[in-house]
C-alpha cells in the first residue's frame, strides 16, 4: 500500500521503518541511459511525451533504489501548455519569448484546464502502474516563481524587473500571481487525480524576497495553488532556495513537509518548525564530488539531525548536479536506509 510506503509515513509524521530518500533532479543528466534516452529530443517535447516520461521518471527508481520517483516535467511546462511562447534553452533555462509586464500582457495567460494537459495524465497513469508499491511525487512551480520567469524573460539573479512589478503594480502582480496559482493549482491536481502519492511546489528563487514582502505578495498565492489538491489527502511538500528566514511562513500556506535547502541544518529547521511540518533535505549538493569518507559522515549526520523532527525526508539542499557520480547516489541511499534502521 502506498499509504504505508517510508515517503507518506514520514510525510505525515507516522513512524518509519527507515528514514525514506529521493533527490530532486534524481530524473536527469546524471545518468548516462538519461541522456543517451534523451539525444536529439528537445526538453520540452520529452516532457510531453508520455513514453520518455515514463522511461525518465523510472530510470532513477530502478538505479538507486529510491524511496519515491518525482515526475519528470519542467515547471514552464504548464506555461507552453496554456500557449505562453517559451523554449528551455540548454545551458540557460527557460527564455520567455515576450515578457509579461504590462496588463494588456495578461491576455496571453488564459487558465489550464485538464483538456490541455492529456498527456499529464497518461504518463502519470502509467508510472503509478510501473511503480507498484513506490509513491510518486508530482510537482509544480509555484506561482512567485513562475512570474519571475515570465516577467524577467528568463532566469535572473536579481528579479528587479519581478521585484519592480510587485511593488510599483500591487494589483497587477496580484492578478499575474491569481493566475498562475490556478495554472500551478491545477498541475497538481491531474497529476494527484492521476495517481501521484504526493506533491512538491517548487519556489525555486523566493528565497530573493524578505519575509514582509513574502507575506505580502507571495504566501497566499502560493497558498491558493496548494489548496487545489487540499481535499484529496496526498502530503503537500513546499521547497524553495535560500528559504531559511521564510520556512514557517512556508509551511503555513499550506504544506505537510518543507523542504530545507543546503544552507540552514535540519537541527536549527525544527526550531524554527515546531512540531507542526515533517522536514525534507539537506545534503550539499556540491559534497557530491567530495572524498567518500567525509560524504558518508556528512549523511550519517543529517539522519541523525532528522531523528528530531516529527518527520524527515532525506533529500539534498537542492538538485543532483549533472556531473554528479550515480554511484554515489547509490551509495547514500544504502547509508540512509541502513543508518536509520528502526
Amino acid at each position: 500500500m502506498i499509504a504505508d510506503s517510508p515517503l507518506v509515513l514520514a510525510a505525515t509524521r507516522q513512524p518509519v521503518p527507515h528514514t525514506p530518500v529521493w533527490f530532486m533532479r534524481q530524473a536527469g543528466r546524471s545518468l548516462p541511459e538519461y541522456r543517451e534516452l534523451r539525444e536529439g529530443t528537445a526538453m520540452l517535447e520529452a516532457c510531453r511525451t508520455p513514453d520518455l516520461v515514463t522511461e525518465i521518471t523510472l530510470q532513477p527508481v530502478r538505479r538507486h533504489k529510491v524511496d519515491a520517483a518525482i515526475f519528470f516535467s519542467d515547471i514552464v511546462v504548464p506555461l507552453a501548455a496554456v500557449g505562453v511562447d517559451l523554449d528551455i534553452v540548454p545551458g540557460t533555462g527557460p527564455v520567455v519569448a515576450q515578457p509579461i509586464r504590462t496588463r494588456t500582457d495578461l491576455d496571453r495567460l488564459p487558465a489550464l484546464t485538464p483538456d490541455a494537459i492529456p498527456d499529464i495524465t497518461e504518463s502519470v497513469q502509467r508510472l503509478v502502474a510501473e511503480l507498484g508499491s513506490t509513491p510518486l511525487i508530482g510537482f509544480a512551480g509555484a506561482p512567485f516563481t513562475l512570474a519571475s520567469y515570465l516577467v524577467e524573460g528568463g532566469p535572473s539573479k536579481t528579479h528587479e524587473h519581478t521585484k519592480a512589478l510587485m511593488h510599483g503594480d500591487p494589483q497587477l502582480w496580484n492578478d499575474l500571481c491569481e493566475r498562475l496559482a490556478q495554472i500551478s493549482g491545477a498541475f497538481l491536481r491531474v497529476q494527484v487525480e492521476a495517481g501521484a502519492s504526493a506533491v512538491q511546489l517548487f519556489d525555486s528563487w523566493v528565497g530573493a524576497l524578505s519575509r514582509a514582502d513574502y507575506t505580502a505578495y507571495v504566501q497566499k498565492h502560493s497558498a491558493t495553488a496548494l489548496a487545489a489538491v487540499a481535499d484529496l489527502g496526498v502530503p503537500r511538500i513546499h521547497f524553495g532556495v535560500g528559504t531559511g528566514e521564510l520556512l514557517a511562513l512556508m509551511g503555513e500556506a499550506g504544506a505537510e513537509v518543507v523542504g530545507v535547502d543546503y544552507r540552514l541544518s535540519l537541527t536549527d529547521a525544527v526550531a524554527r518548525l515546531g512540531d507542526s511540518y515533517a522536514v525534507q533535505g539537506n545534503l550539499d549538493p556540491a559534497l557530491l564530488g567530495a572524498p567518500w569518507d567525509v560524504l558518508e559522515k556528512r549523511v550519517r549526520a543529517i539522519v541523525d539531525e532528522g531523528r528530531a523532527a516529527p518527520g524527515h525526508i532525506f533529500n539534498l539542499g537542492h538538485g543532483v548536479p549533472p556531473n554528479a557520480d550515480p554511484d554515489v547516489l547509490t551509495r547514500i541511499v544504502e547509508v540512509v536506509h541502513e543508518h536509520s534502521a528502526r
